[in-house]
């Protein structure tokens, strides 16, 4: 059996939650501050993932980067960047597929922290960056853990979206989901079974994981 599928679809799952820890973490704590319509507009296309068919999502991102268009022509011809067919379309799709995923959990941790919090540590002499990362980030760091751990696993079982945006190239696009249905469409049930179990052991141990983490975190001192 081979194996590259699933170390891609691992490399893709750990670059795209290292990205969107660094994008999501900012965008979490900015709408987790004062409403107003602005930012429910942009929660809402953010969350939208959630509920948008993957298939319709990565269609849009297939025609918004195909050479044939004005976007794509202009990445190529100024960054001589191709998003279509590429490991960098999978990523980039990956991300705004999973952005959700990450940015949910943080915003409801950050929204649910007494104000009293950063308050206090305004009044020690504490800047607002001090405070936000010596502070606020510590304070939810069992939220972060989970937003990361769903983003992880989310991304290692996509199908519809990098299906589109990266069609099936080996040792480039063909992720563990897309060698599956490859196995199935041959009738190799056996080489499928095999990705199969290897995406579900993977899966099991991260859920395994965040629910170890978070109850060690809530834990009692008395315990």
């Amino acid at each position: 059996m081979d194996l590259e599928p699933i170390w891609l679809s691992i490399k893709l799952a750990i670059i795209t939650t290292f990205l969107l820890l660094l994008v999501g973490i900012p965008i979490a704590y900015w709408l987790s501050r004062k409403q107003n319509f602005f930012k429910i507009v942009v929660e809402a296309l953010i969350t939208m993932p959630l509920v948008l068919p993957p298939s319709v999502l990565g269609f849009y991102l297939l025609l918004a980067f195909s050479p044939n268009n004005a976007l794509g022509q202009w990445l190529h011809q100024h960054f001589n960047v191709q998003l279509v067919f590429s490991f960098k379309g999978l990523v980039f799709a990956s991300i705004i597929y999973s952005l959700p995923f990450m940015v949910s959990p943080i915003k409801a941790a950050f929204s649910h922290l007494p104000k009293s919090i950063a308050e206090a540590s305004y009044t020690m002499g504490k800047s607002k960056l001090q405070t936000f990362f010596s502070i606020l980030l510590p304070t939810i760091k069992p939220s972060i853990f989970t937003a990361a751990v769903l983003t992880f696993a989310h991304t290692l079982g996509e199908f519809g979206v990098v299906l589109m945006i990266g069609g099936n190239i080996p040792g480039e696009t063909k992720v563990a989901s897309i060698a599956i249905y490859d196995a199935v469409e041959i009738m190799d049930y056996t080489a499928a079974n095999y990705y199969a179990l290897i995406l579900f052991a993977i899966t099991f141990l991260i859920v395994i994981s965040v629910f170890i983490f978070n109850r060690n975190a809530v834990k009692s001192p008395f315990e």
